[in-house]
């Protein structure tokens, strides 16, 4: 598994938990839920923040919240 801080920009990953109980439930009421197939839309320039596609709509993301979510790339 992957941290979704290290995924390329294109890429679809599945969410398999959270590294931090911390920003669990914020990121469960965003539609970041294990199991769930999300993409890496664009990351800004500096890195931060890293902008994703989740149930249909982008979601923005700080760098350390992407660090708490586990992925596994899809084929």
């Amino acid at each position: 598994m992957k941290k979704l801080s290290e995924i390329r920009v294109g890429k679809a990953v599945i969410i398999k938990e959270f590294s931090s109980n911390e920003i669990f439930i914020k990121l469960m009421e965003m539609g970041c839920i294990p199991g769930e197939i999300i993409k890496v839309e664009q990351i800004a320039p500096l890195g931060d923040p890293i902008s994703i596609s989740v149930v249909g709509y982008s979601l923005s993301l700080r760098i350390n919240e992407a660090e708490n979510i586990l992925v596994e790339e899809i084929a």
